[in-house]
């Protein structure tokens, strides 16, 4: 979700020029920052980040500079005063030369250019226009995530790859066989009546059950397979996928935890912590897609 657009143009003797930044957040996150004058233009500027983005933190700054010299010059009367009761102060007590007009009105703030108000005919065209410059700055920035989410495609892949290849090492480890579950637990109900002595069927029934799901991770297994083609699916589809990548991501490591927990061979256990580092790794690519 990281980008940059820019744009600019010159309209009614004004200069404009509109700068957008994008960084990775779980949401849509605008944050404005406009001339004196167009906070008017907020909302729709708001209205058009928010057609184009559902992520991201974006940062909309937008400078606006009049070409064409307008309005009069005028002289602040507090900003004279003060000017010259200090002046005056100090020629008491220090032997200075007199100080001339134009020194004393090119001081800072005693002269104050007061622009000319523009008609509303003259304000709707700036307002169209900075509305225009923000539209090409938007659609900078949407080819620039654009061009991120291509080059993070064949990465995403990758990680989908790993995820799928450690599924498949789970499947085929002869611990996860169903032939070796039932024959642990036959072994377990065995030690178990052995333990406690005689037992009823519906009892011992339960304990098989409970024991049996205990070690049986054929769900999770379909489960992850069946993550990883939604992903792929989502991907050739195109569009905003974030939020629907974000949530399979999470669903991806709840079944590796379950799996982790439920191995019950040090090499299962292993290829459960390689899914979890993979599908950590996925998830942080995630982040960076709309």
């Amino acid at each position: 979700m990281t980008g940059y657009g820019r744009a600019g143009a010159e309209r009614a003797g004004v200069a404009i020029a509109c700068e957008i930044r994008s960084v990775n957040a779980r949401g849509l996150d605008i944050r404005l920052r406009l001339p004196a004058g167009l906070e008017r233009l907020e909302p729709e500027l708001r209205r058009l980040l928010g057609t184009a983005f559902t992520r991201g933190a974006i940062n909309l700054s937008l400078s606006v500079e009049r070409r064409t010299a307008g309005g009069d010059v005028i002289v602040n009367p507090r900003a004279l005063e003060t000017v010259i009761a200090a002046i005056t102060a100090l020629n008491r007590r220090l032997d200075l030369a007199k100080s001339t007009p134009e020194a004393i009105l090119a001081l800072p703030g005693v002269l104050e250019l007061s622009e000319a108000r523009l008609d509303d005919a003259v304000e709707a065209e700036i307002d169209r226009a900075v509305l225009a410059v923000a539209g090409e700055a938007i659609a900078g920035l949407v080819t620039s995530r654009r061009e991120e989410g291509a080059r993070l495609l064949p990465v995403i892949a990758a990680h989908l790859d790993t995820i799928e290849a450690l599924t498949a090492a789970a499947e085929a480890h002869p611990a996860g066989a169903r032939e070796v579950v039932l024959e642990r637990l036959r072994t377990q109900i065995a030690d178990l009546l052995g333990t406690v002595g005689e037992i009823g069927e519906e009892r011992l029934a339960q304990e098989a059950l409970l024991l049996a799901t205990k070690a049986d991770i054929r769900e999770e297994l379909d489960r992850l397979s069946a993550h990883v083609a939604a992903a792929r699916q989502l991907l050739a589809g195109g569009g905003a996928i974030g939020r629907k990548l974000d949530f399979l991501s999470q669903e991806f490591n709840r079944e590796a935890n379950t799996l982790c927990s439920k191995a019950s061979a040090v090499e299962l256990t292993a290829i459960g912590l390689d899914l979890k580092a993979a599908i950590d790794q996925l998830r942080e690519q995630i982040q960076n897609i709309e």
